[in-house]
């Protein structure tokens, strides 16, 4: 191969894998896929979880297509986005790993958000596998029952923090209960355990999400095809 050989190869090849790195420069898309690494969605769904209109939402998601990033299936009248493969979603975890590792900027948000969850006394996978194979704590899946169809942690009872304080009743208060959601940056089980403490529960949080708990070599459970 001629010397303008290789340099038009070596363009033409990291052209085509910046086409991943400009469909994740938005926050939008990097939302939109975290959304997407819990269960496929429709457009209408995702535009309503992120705030945008279902236009830019859209927009967002023809994008991400675009680059091969997410596929899509028709049901009916409606049309269901997911991820194109696992992979999406390592990228992404890996993405998230070194903006945590090189960026000073995510944990000065994250504390001034987020600054009184150190209280939740967050645990770890190791010890949860400890407490759960010793029956000593329940697990709640505090997202919304669609995300728990598609994958959850196994023992983990489904109770959408939406939904939760209505349902207290379920839970026996001389047991401690463990939640979790989407992952670190996700609130849900921020919101469940001040809830449960604030009712007399022992509760804490748990740091993973399905996709981390995944991607640390534990196994998950599926209940049946969500639909959004």
């Amino acid at each position: 191969m001629r010397t303008e050989e290789k340099r038009t190869f070596k363009n033409q090849l990291y052209e085509q894998f910046a086409r991943i790195g400009k469909a994740l420069a938005s926050p939008h898309r990097l939302e939109l896929l975290e959304l997407l690494m819990q269960c496929e969605r429709t457009v209408e769904s995702l535009a309503a979880e992120t705030g945008m209109s279902v236009a830019n939402a859209s927009q967002h998601l023809q994008v991400l297509r675009a680059a091969h990033v997410v596929e899509t299936r028709r049901q009916g009248t409606s049309i269901y986005y997911r991820l194109a493969s696992q992979g999406v979603a390592t990228l992404w975890l890996s993405l998230r790993q070194v903006g945590e590792a090189h960026l000073a900027e995510i944990d000065r948000v994250v504390e001034t958000f987020l600054h009184d969850r150190h209280l939740f006394q967050p645990i770890e996978a190791d010890a949860l596998l400890h407490l759960l194979s010793n029956d000593q704590v329940i697990l709640l899946d505090v997202r919304p029952r669609a995300e728990y169809a598609a994958a959850h942690l196994p023992h983990a009872r489904s109770m959408p923090v939406a939904e939760l304080e209505a349902r207290l009743s379920e839970l026996p208060l001389e047991k401690e209960i463990i939640a979790y959601c989407r992952g670190p940056y996700c609130v849900f089980a921020d919101e469940a355990v001040r809830l449960l403490r604030a009712r007399g529960y022992h509760a804490r949080r748990l740091e993973h999400g399905v996709i981390d708990w995944h991607a640390l070599g534990f196994p998950v459970a599926v209940e049946k095809e969500p639909s959004v």
